[in-house]
């Protein structure tokens, strides 16, 4: 169980972290022109709702038995991934 405590402890740093992140991206991106603000507005949006789903998911694992540990942990896995590469990707438009 120790393993799964400090797995939620890191999902739960990473996500504020890139909440903070969208926020910072959030802010810049009302400095863009019209156009670009309404697409990125958009893709801002879609990873606030993907950080809400890796929250559920950081739920799931609180609630998750030893048995059911691996298989919630690789959908986490997949979901961080997701996120990262989004977070990433947005953030180099920004540059």
């Amino acid at each position: 169980m120790e393993i799964q405590k400090a797995y939620r402890q890191k999902m739960a740093a990473q996500l504020a972290e890139w909440g903070a992140q969208i926020d910072l991206l959030e802010a810049k991106a009302v400095n863009t022109g019209a156009d670009l603000e309404i697409k990125r507005t958009k893709e801002l949006h879609e990873l606030r709702e993907k950080l809400l789903g890796a929250s559920q998911k950081m739920n799931e694992i609180e609630k998750s038995t030893a048995e059911a540990w691996n298989d919630v942990k690789l959908t986490s896995d997949k979901i961080w991934d997701d996120i990262k590469q989004g977070v990433a990707s947005v953030q180099a438009k920004f540059k």
